[in-house]
C-alpha cells in the first residue's frame, strides 16, 4: 500500500444559510470543497435536525453567524422523556439526500463523512441544548431517560446506514460535550451512555470505511475512545485538560484528526501561525496516522484566506 505524501487536510463550519435546503446546503460544501482543495469533506448538517428529527421545533435566524432559533423542546419536564419517539423524518431524510448529492459532486476521489450526533448529544438539544440537564436526569431516572436514548440510537443506526447507502464513506460521531471529566466521571459515562455509542458504532455497515469518533471539549475522559470503535479520532489539542496529537494516538491506538485551533488560530491568523500549527502537527506524529483539521466546527466569520493557509502548509 502507498503512503500519502502529505497529511489529509479538511475542513468544515456550519453555514447556516444554506443549511435549510439539501440542495443549497449541498451546492455550498462542493464548492468550497473543490476551492479550498479538501482531501476530504466532514459535511455539515443543520445541527438542529436531530433534535427536529424527535419533536424539537427550530426555524431559521436569518442570519449567516447565528444558527437555529429553538421555538419549542420535544422534551420540557422529565415525563416528556417517556414520550420520545421519531416524528419528523423528514428532517434526517434531508441530510442524507444532501450528502448523496454532495457525494455525486464531488466524485470519488473525495471522501465525504456523514455527521452523526450521539444520543446523549441529540438528548440535550431536546431539552433546549442543556447540558445540565440531561446529565442529571439521566443520573437521577436512567430508567426514565435511559429508553429515550435507546430509541434515538436505532434512529441513529439507520440514519447513519442510509448515509452510507447514499454514498458517504463512514461517519464523524460526534459526542459534543458530554465526554469531559468536568461533566460526567468516566465510570459512570461507561455505565449509563457507553452502551448506546457502542451500539451505533457496531452497526455501522462494512461499507464505512472512514469513521471518525469526535469527542467534544475540555479535560476529556480520553480513555473511553479505546472502546469507540473507528478509524480515527477527533479532539481540540487546544482545549484544556486534552492530549497532544502523540498522547491521543497512543491513547486510542489509531490515527488522529486535529492539531489547528478553530477558535483562534483558524479565526485570527496570520497564515504564518497556520503554517505553524501545521507543522507541529505533522512533527509531532512524524506524519503518520494523521488528518490535519480544526480541533472542531470552525465559526462562520473565518476568512477563506486562513483556510487556504492550512493546505499550502502542508503542500510547501
Amino acid at each position: 500500500m502507498d503512503v500519502a505524501d502529505r497529511p489529509p487536510v479538511g475542513a468544515w463550519g456550519h453555514t447556516y444559510r444554506e443549511e435549510w435546503s439539501p440542495e443549497d446546503l449541498a451546492a455550498v460544501t462542493v464548492e468550497r470543497a473543490r476551492r479550498l482543495g479538501w482531501d476530504f469533506v466532514k459535511f455539515q448538517p443543520r445541527a438542529s435536525s436531530f433534535a427536529e428529527a424527535f419533536g424539537s421545533v427550530y426555524h431559521p435566524s436569518g442570519h449567516r453567524l447565528r444558527g437555529p432559533v429553538l421555538i419549542r423542546p420535544a422534551v420540557p419536564d422529565l415525563d416528556s422523556w417517556a414520550a420520545v419517539k421519531l416524528v419528523n423524518r423528514q428532517a434526517l431524510n434531508d441530510q442524507v439526500e444532501s450528502i448523496r448529492l454532495v457525494v455525486r459532486g464531488l466524485g470519488p476521489d473525495v471522501p465525504v463523512i456523514q455527521t452523526v450526533f450521539s444520543p446523549i448529544t441529540v438528548g440535550g438539544y431536546l431539552v433546549g441544548k442543556s447540558q445540565s440537564r440531561v446529565v442529571r436526569e439521566l443520573r437521577k431516572h436512567p430508567e426514565v431517560v435511559g429508553p429515550a436514548l435507546e430509541k434515538i440510537a436505532e434512529a441513529l443506526v439507520d440514519f447513519s446506514r442510509r448515509s452510507v447507502e447514499a454514498g458517504a464513506a463512514g461517519i464523524f460521531y460526534a459526542i459534543s460535550g458530554y465526554a469531559g471529566r468536568n461533566v460526567m466521571p468516566e465510570d459512570v459515562y461507561r455505565d449509563l451512555v457507553l452502551p448506546d455509542d457502542q451500539a451505533v458504532l457496531r452497526a455501522l455497515p462494512a461499507g464505512a470505511w472512514f469513521n471518525v469518533v469526535h469527542l467534544c471539549g475540555s479535560n476529556l475522559n480520553f480513555g473511553l475512545a479505546r472502546d469507540l470503535p473507528s478509524h480515527a479520532v477527533s479532539w481540540s489539542i487546544h482545549n484544556q485538560g486534552n492530549p497532544s496529537l502523540a498522547e491521543g494516538r497512543e491513547i486510542a491506538g489509531r490515527a488522529v484528526m486535529g492539531g489547528l485551533s478553530q477558535r483562534s488560530t483558524l479565526v485570527y491568523g496570520p497564515a504564518a501561525k497556520i503554517k505553524s500549527e501545521a507543522e507541529r502537527a505533522m512533527r509531532e506524529t512524524g506524519g503518520r496516522g494523521l488528518l490535519l483539521a480544526p480541533g472542531c466546527s470552525v465559526p462562520p466569520r473565518v476568512r477563506d484566506a486562513n483556510l487556504e493557509a492550512v493546505m499550502l502548509a502542508v503542500a510547501a
